[in-house]
């Protein structure tokens, strides 16, 4: 092993990796938070989600992820890899259902080319967020006399 390997694998067994952040499911979670609130900044797991996995892992919720020991937040690391779908391949997931919903030509496919809301929303005065920046429609100029 080269020197630097060596070097990271110091930082990342010993504490002083843990000063600079605590990473779990390739996410920087924020040190000075509760626990449950830290495991939301993941993408794919929401309050009751990240309560289950507290419980899960025998962790108080209330617990601030800077007072977490190693083996802690490995048994976090561990659950959440094993049991759960998050951020990138549960990213995937989600575009590969859309485009195949868009290939199949499906209703919500269909909404989703015309970039029209998918879930039945009314769009004669609303949708905005959907649609973009509403586009003036040039009128008939009125005749001088």
């Amino acid at each position: 092993m080269t020197l630097l390997k060596i070097f990271i694998l110091f930082l990342v067994t010993s504490k002083i990796w843990r000063l600079f952040v605590a990473r779990i499911a390739s996410v920087n979670v924020p040190d000075n938070k509760r626990l449950v609130v830290s495991l939301t900044y993941i993408y794919g797991l929401g309050p009751t989600m990240a309560a289950e996995i507290c419980s899960k892992a025998k962790i108080s919720k209330d617990k601030k992820v800077k007072e977490l020991t190693d083996q802690e937040l490995i048994s976090l690391r561990n659950i959440i890899e094993s049991e759960y779908k998050v951020e990138g391949d549960l990213r995937r997931e989600v575009t590969l259902n859309i485009k195949k919903k868009k290939d199949i030509r499906c209703y919500q496919g269909l909404r989703h080319i015309r970039k029209l809301p998918v879930r039945g929303q009314n769009t004669h005065s609303n949708a905005r967020t959907r649609k973009g920046k509403a586009v003036a429609i040039a009128g008939k100029k009125k005749a001088v006399k």
